[in-house]
């Protein structure tokens, strides 16, 4: 049975092989944190993002989508992370809403490899803020739980950074910004069906990126690829 939480509950994770499903309304941005017991986040190499998808026991997507599916291994994730945090941000300014408040609010849930949900989490009562850490799984006496958080950041991904004591946060929160920008530059839409001369309307086209098959796109670019899941 699903344990629907609201902001600060927890609930035990069964499991170490996951995945945390993301809805939207609107395109966002999706990534991570890897910090210690204290939230501290050590370098940039512990985020992932878009710019930098994979990380030891976790990959996102390469680019901003209404739905997204993180690939959580707990088991991989060093000895030295307690807290992984899952974000969202809103993409930079002219590319949709500036804030949360102008759209639905996002749900996010935590379930096992076969779609059974875990936990779930609605985000709700989010106004000004364009980037917010949605749910936290922490490690305490050696197994891991999730907590919904909920924790806006009206100054983007450059205040929540700063927040988790990331270094270099502004700089890190631009090159994601610009590597979601280059994303949606890139992405060109599929060639539509020949129409038959009696109908000449043509179909609309689908995105040619598909948010769940980040680890697809790599090996397609030439990138080896570091999915959690991969050679299990």
């Amino acid at each position: 049975m699903t344990a629907e939480l609201t902001r600060g509950q927890n609930h035990p994770l069964p499991r170490a092989r996951l995945e945390i499903r993301v809805s939207a309304g609107t395109p966002v941005v999706a990534g991570a944190t890897l910090g210690d017991e204290n939230g501290k986040v050590h370098g940039a190499e512990r985020v992932a993002h878009p710019g930098t998808p994979t990380v030891p026991g976790l990959e996102v997507s390469r680019q901003a989508a209404a739905d997204h599916r993180l690939a959580v291994d707990l088991d991989a994730v060093p000895d030295a992370v307690h807290r992984v945090s899952v974000l969202l941000a809103l993409p930079s300014a002219g590319q949709g809403p500036a804030r949360f408040g102008a759209v639905a609010a996002p749900f996010v849930a935590v379930t096992g490899l076969d779609g059974e949900e875990v936990a779930s989490f609605t985000l709700t009562g989010l106004e000004a803020e364009s980037a917010v850490v949605a749910l936290e799984l922490y490690r305490r006496q050696g197994a891991w739980k999730v907590r919904a958080v909920g924790q806006g950041y009206a100054g983007g991904l450059a205040e929540l950074f700063t927040d988790q004591d990331v270094p270099e946060a502004r700089r890190l929160a631009g090159d994601i910004q610009d590597a979601v920008a280059r994303g949606l530059a890139r992405s060109v839409p599929a060639p539509g069906a020949r129409a038959s001369d009696g109908d000449r309307s043509r179909p609309a086209a689908a995105p040619a990126h598909d948010p769940g098959s980040t680890a697809a796109q790599a090996a397609a670019a030439g990138v080896p690829s570091a999915s959690p899941y991969d050679g299990r």
